[in-house]
C-alpha cells in the first residue's frame, strides 16, 4: 500500500462560500501526437476538442455475455448486498452500484488490465495508469433514478485529493442504451472550465452522495449557463459500446421510467503521476473502495 504525498497548491478550489468557474490548466490529451496505441490521432483530437470519445464496439457479443452475467451473479449475491461497497436504491432499496469490482471479481479485473481498455487510457494520460475507482451501475426498468448532473474531477478533487485533471472515465455498456432508458449525457467542450461549487463538504458526505447528491452540486443558473455554451449530448448504442470521457466533463444521466434496463461497467483510471494527496476540500478521505490510494500501476 502506497501513502498519500503531502499536499500540494490547489489549482482547483472549491466547497466555498459561492461558485466559481476557473479555466481549466491541465492538458485533456497527455501523450505527444504518434504514441502507439488504439486511439488514432484523429480520435485523440477529437477527445481533445469535445471531452469524451464514443467507441462502438468494444467489446464483442460473447464478451459482453460474459460481463453481464457477472454483473447479475454480484447483484444477486446477499453476502454482496450486505457489503459496504454495495449501494442502493433511496426508492426501491435495490441495489444501484457496487464499487471496487476489479478488486473483488477476477472477471473484472481482467476487464479493466484488457489493452482495449487499459491501452486508451495510457495513451490519453501519457503514462502507467491505476484504477481511482470501479464500479457497475444497474438501472432496472420503471422507476431507476438517474445520477444528476457533476463533474467527477470536482468531487475527485475535494473528496478524494487528485491534485490535477489527469484521470479519465470509461462508460461499458452492457445493456442497449436507448435515448429513452436513462442514458449518458455530457456537454460537450464542458471540460475546459472548472466549475468549483459551494457549500462545505459533510462529514462521510459520500455515505448520502452516492444515493442522491447533494454537495459538489452545481446551480440551476450555472448548468443553464454552461448548457447553453456547449449544449448535451445523449449517448445510445448496443450493449459492448463504451463512451471514454474526461473526468472533468460536465454529466449526467435521467431516470429510467421505461421496461429497458441500462447496465453498464464503469472504471476510472488515474495517472500514476497524480497521485491522491490529502483532500482539497473534505474533512476525512473517502474509503478505499471509492477512491482508491494503491497507486499500483495496471498490467
Amino acid at each position: 500500500m502506497t501513502t498519500a504525498p503531502e499536499r500540494t497548491a490547489d489549482l482547483y478550489p472549491t466547497r466555498g462560500a459561492r461558485e466559481v468557474l476557473v479555466e481549466r490548466k491541465d492538458p485533456v490529451v497527455w501523450s505527444a501526437p504518434g504514441t502507439p496505441g488504439p486511439f488514432t490521432d484523429e480520435e485523440l483530437a477529437g477527445f481533445d476538442r469535445d471531452g469524451f470519445l464514443a467507441v462502438d464496439q468494444l467489446l464483442t457479443p460473447d464478451e459482453v455475455g460474459v460481463y453481464h452475467a457477472e454483473l447479475e451473479r454480484l447483484v444477486n449475491d446477499p453476502e454482496m448486498r450486505a457489503n459496504e461497497r454495495s449501494i442502493v436504491e433511496p426508492r426501491s432499496q435495490e441495489i444501484r452500484s457496487i464499487f471496487e469490482v476489479h478488486r473483488i471479481s477476477e472477471v473484472f479485473a481482467r476487464l479493466a488490465a484488457d489493452p482495449r481498455v487499459a491501452g486508451r487510457a495510457r495513451q490519453i494520460l501519457g503514462s502507467d495508469v491505476y484504477v481511482h475507482q470501479s464500479r457497475i451501475n444497474v438501472k432496472p426498468g420503471f422507476g431507476a433514478s438517474g445520477f444528476y448532473w457533476h463533474s467527477d474531477f470536482e468531487t475527485w478533487h475535494a473528496e478524494d485529493g487528485l491534485p490535477n485533471m489527469r484521470t479519465v472515465s470509461v462508460s461499458i455498456a452492457l445493456t442497449r442504451n436507448y435515448d429513452t432508458n436513462g442514458g449518458l449525457m455530457i456537454m460537450p467542450g464542458s471540460h475546459r472550465t472548472f466549475l468549483g461549487c459551494a457549500g462545505e463538504t459533510p462529514k462521510d458526505n459520500y455515505k448520502k452522495s452516492l444515493q442522491m447528491q447533494d454537495a459538489g452540486t452545481p446551480s440551476d443558473e450555472a448548468l443553464t449557463g454552461l448548457a447553453a455554451e456547449y449544449g448535451i449530448k445523449l449517448f445510445t448504442g448496443a450493449a459492448g459500446s463504451a463512451t471514454w470521457f474526461d473526468c472533468n466533463a460536465m454529466h449526467g444521466s435521467g431516470d429510467n421510467i421505461t421496461p429497458y434496463p441500462r447496465s453498464n461497467v464503469f472504471i476510472v483510471f488515474n495517472s500514476v503521476e497524480n497521485a491522491a494527496v490529502e483532500p482539497f476540500a473534505a474533512p476525512v478521505r473517502r474509503p478505499e473502495f471509492i477512491g482508491a490510494r494503491d497507486f499500483t500501476p495496471v498490467k
